[in-house]
């Protein structure tokens, strides 16, 4: 625990951002890579409505995605302020909590699954082709709903201690198996190639959830499984803290299935297809951010922990730029290059045509989303949930529905393209008001700990 707390607590917040989120970008970029290539592989292997049946379908894997930031975040936010405190105590209880809650969780949420695959698909607005291949992989999917809540939220807690590379090694496996797997698996379920890319996605869960309970048992030095058992005083913590991380996961499902919804109703199936595709290459575009969100969450906690709140100010400000020049990598090839990344899912050109001004639309304002997803993981950090909450509950619900229901009923179809750029624009700068406030109170409670002193 002392080589890791006195390196987060120490080194240089620059050198430790590169060395922190390189790996933690790779490993969530590995994560995502798991549905963008069933995607992928279903466009180009099956055809059009393979993939859109795969994107109206992603959604709802986010009710997993859900439970394990849930259990992940908060456990990593509580091992990572332990770490600065030098609990161990608390330290020794994290994995065996995390262990009790994916299995409860889990089973639950793959029993609804399997049982109203269908009810849940339809709330989307999908039917007819792209509703039954959708029914067909989605049943598979929740299948593997444990064995991917381990894996992710076992994952968080890894770069919660600071262990970067080992979760992105463990992730970056299993995302390669998956893309091995899908073509070959598509290709030997013939007719019901839908169904093998989801086998593929579930048999790389399986065997990278035994990789990771093997690090744990055999490998891991500070972080122990210890005796598996749901602790209620831990969980205070790591509920407030991953509720609102989960939150953001959860209400991505009402988001999407809102705009797939109104993609229907104001559009046509042809709408529906770009998109999936739109959001599937938006959605990639987002994981490079959260990864870097994964290497300010254990260096925030570590130094609010030992009260280093100067380093924390410092160290956010810098992740916040990083931030946005890290979005700029990704927005400006998109932007130049969007024939292309629409390609990628639609072999009709004439399709990809159509959709390529509203697609740019859509993704216009990812530059500031780094700025929002930084400043959203602060508070996480510091266990500041209540403020956290209340970002996510504007950008998913008290703005963007009321938007996405009305501004369509007054500009049609381009409307469903352009509200969720335009409600990220008001909740980056809402965040920023938010984090202003925090940096003055913490500037007070160094007065407070000097005065103490």
């Amino acid at each position: 625990m002392k080589d890791t707390r006195e390196i987060l607590l120490k080194e240089s917040p620059i050198k430790l951002m590169f060395k922190l989120c390189t790996p933690a970008i790779i490993g969530m970029i590995v994560i995502g890579l798991y549905s963008f290539m069933d995607g992928v592989f279903a466009g180009q292997m099956i055809g059009e409505e393979a993939m859109g049946a795969i994107s109206v379908a992603y959604p709802l894997t986010l009710f997993n995605n859900g439970i394990a930031t849930l259990i992940g975040i908060g456990s990593a936010s509580v091992l990572s302020r332990a770490i600065g405190k030098k609990n161990q105590e608390v330290v020794d209880k994290i994995m065996g909590n995390l262990i009790a809650l994916v299995l409860l969780f889990s089973t639950i949420i793959m029993i609804i699954g399997l049982v109203f695959t269908r009810q849940l698909l339809q709330i989307s607005g999908a039917h007819g082709q792209i509703l039954e291949l959708a029914v067909r992989y989605l049943r598979i999917i929740y299948i593997g709903s444990i064995f991917v809540n381990f894996v992710q939220s076992a994952n968080m807690v890894m770069r919660g201690e600071g262990l970067m590379k080992n979760a992105m090694l463990i992730m970056a496996f299993g995302a390669v198996l998956n893309i091995v797997l899908d073509p070959i698996l598509i290709k030997a379920f013939g007719d019901k190639g839908i169904e093998g890319a989801a086998v593929a996605t579930v048999v790389s869960q399986i065997i990278q959830a035994i990789i990771t309970l093997m690090y744990f048992l055999r490998k891991s030095k500070v972080v122990k499984i210890n005796k598996i058992k749901i602790d209620k005083d831990i969980n205070k913590e790591v509920f407030s803290v991953g509720i609102s991380a989960m939150m953001m996961q959860v209400l991505t499902i009402l988001q999407q299935t809102l705009l797939y919804r109104m993609a229907f109703k104001y559009g046509d199936t042809n709408q529906v297809i770009l998109m999936g595709a739109s959001l599937r290459i938006q959605i990639f575009s987002f994981i490079p951010l959260w990864g870097m969100s994964q290497g300010l969450q254990p260096l925030v906690g570590t130094n609010y922990g030992a009260k280093s709140y100067e380093r924390v100010k410092k160290i956010t400000n810098i992740f916040i730029l990083g931030a946005v020049v890290l979005a700029l990598v990704f927005w400006i090839p998109i932007q130049l290059l969007a024939k292309q990344a629409l390609g990628l899912f639609i072999t009709n050109e004439n399709l990809v045509a159509i959709g390529i001004r509203n697609f740019r639309i859509s993704y216009g304002a990812f530059p500031i989303c780094g700025i929002m997803i930084m400043i959203i993981t602060f508070f996480q950090s510091i266990g500041r949930a209540r403020n956290a909450a209340i970002l996510v509950f504007l950008r998913q619900v008290i703005m963007f529905v009321p938007l996405i229901i009305i501004m369509p009923q007054i500009f049609g179809i381009s409307a469903v393209w352009f509200t969720s750029p335009l409600v990220d624009i008001l909740v980056a700068l809402l965040s920023i008001i938010f984090l202003i406030k925090e940096y003055r109170k913490m500037s007070r409670d160094m007065v407070n700990v000097s005065v103490n002193k």
